[in-house]
């Protein structure tokens, strides 16, 4: 895997482009956006999305999708979840029949419900191994080379092994292999949505208990989600569930979080979402969730609680109410048939 595409010029895929041509890997970092592109080029800093961050001579921004995949032995994906299909499907002709693509997507797709792999594989067909990068990451910290540790995971042993040699960076990037493919994507996208009910308890200034249970039950509730789907429960409790959902409930980085926030001090959705750069991939995977929740009856009640606040239905004390004067039950979901 010399040759590298990074399909998506936002903070996290600049952040992975850095890290590859770091460890060595010649990198196309391919944006939708020739302006971005152009300043990229010449400033070599991606200071919309990621300031501060040199953008090593290895990497070789690109606005021509076929530029950045013609040729390339692995395919990073690493746009918004809402624009991955489109944009695989425009990649499908230059991608080559032995090119690992590697999902750092975070997110289900809206309307079929797919995890990224699974649109992945039905745009560039079932046979092209993919494997899906997810844990406690955030794009400044890996552009600046912090210890970091995430999850691969991916059905074909060989290619995950081959992904977690390449991609590892000495003593600063490290990936641990599964073959738990729907754990590892259910964890990275259902935390975004707990990561904006912990910004509404920051915002509503309920201390610290309150930002715990958020946590923990919030937890409970991506575990019985992912299980319906057909993980497994100690996916949950690894670096792709509870490693990325700390990271994500505590670390003002989170761009979910920060529109929690926001929503817990009184601000409209409208005007939170307008006045960011980036995508806060919670406030679409939330009724996403919502809706697998249904098909499979799994309750979800703080993901419940968020739909109606970003909605406009119901006010975030309101809604931290309602989840505290639910009736009481057993802590664990055994006891109870796996319900909330």
């Amino acid at each position: 895997m010399n040759d590298v595409a990074v399909l998506g010029a936002g903070a996290w895929g600049t952040a992975l482009a850095i890290h590859l041509a770091r460890v060595g890997k010649r990198t196309h970092l391919w944006g939708r956006d020739a302006a971005l592109v152009d300043r990229l080029r010449r400033d070599r800093v991606n200071a919309t999305y990621l300031p501060g961050a040199p953008i090593p001579a290895a990497v070789a921004p690109t606005a021509s999708l076929e530029e950045a995949v013609d040729g390339a032995e692995a395919i990073v994906l690493a746009v918004p979840s809402h624009g991955a299909r489109a944009l695989l499907r425009r990649a499908a002709p230059a991608v080559g029949p032995a090119t690992t693509v590697v999902s750092a997507t975070k997110g289900f797709e809206t309307g079929t419900l797919n995890r990224m792999s699974e649109v992945i594989e039905q745009e560039l067909g079932p046979v092209r191994p993919v494997v899906v990068l997810s844990g406690p990451s955030f794009a400044a910290e890996v552009a600046r080379a912090a210890p970091t540790a995430v999850s691969v995971a991916g059905r074909c042993g060989d290619v995950v092994r081959a992904v977690q040699q390449e991609f590892r960076a000495g003593a600063c990037f490290r990936l641990y292999a599964s073959d738990d493919v729907v754990g590892v994507e259910v964890g990275g996208a259902a935390k975004n949505v707990i990561a904006i009910a912990a910004g509404v308890v920051d915002g509503l200034g309920l201390g610290p208990n309150a930002l715990a249970a958020v946590i923990t039950r919030g937890l409970a509730e991506m575990s019985r989600l992912a299980c319906a789907l057909g993980a497994r429960r100690e996916t949950l409790a690894g670096l792709s569930g509870l490693g990325d959902l700390v990271l994500t409930c505590t670390g003002g980085l989170s761009r979910n979080w920060r529109v929690g926030r926001e929503l817990g001090r009184g601000r409209p959705l409208d005007e939170i979402l307008a006045g960011m750069q980036s995508v806060a991939e919670g406030v679409r995977t939330t009724a996403a969730a919502l809706e697998l929740g249904s098909r499979h009856g799994v309750d979800l009640p703080i993901t419940a609680q968020m739909g109606a606040v970003l909605a406009g239905r119901i006010e975030a004390r309101a809604a931290v109410e309602e989840l505290m004067l639910r009736r009481q039950r057993p802590e664990s979901d055994r006891a109870r048939g796996g319900r909330s």
